[in-house]
């Protein structure tokens, strides 16, 4: 299990550096750094290390997308490489979080 958080307390931005495998591996530290407490002004997941992602994946993102205030939230997905953009076109997250 990898993941790094870094907050920005004064852009109020919460950045998520995902490890080698987005899975339910991750879950209590995502859950840990994402949903106690209030939701941060903007969320940044950095997939640029992930060779691998599950379903769990998707759905702590959703997860996060509805604590983060649903159509109100800003989050951006960065640095997914080709296949990680394609599952999650697929999956309709393109419509949902913004990918960069």
């Amino acid at each position: 299990m990898s993941l790094t958080v870094h907050h920005d307390t004064e852009q109020d931005c919460v950045t998520l550096q995902m490890g080698e495998r987005f899975d339910f591996s991750v879950h209590r530290a995502f859950h840990d750094a994402c949903l106690n407490g209030r939701a941060a002004r903007s969320y940044v997941i950095d997939l640029g290390e992930v060779t691998s992602m599950d379903s769990s994946a998707l759905g702590m993102l959703m997860l996060l997308r509805e604590h983060a205030g649903d159509d109100r939230s800003e989050i951006r997905i960065v640095n997914a490489d080709t296949g990680l953009r394609g599952t999650l076109r697929v999956a309709g997250f393109d419509k949902l979080f913004v990918l960069h």
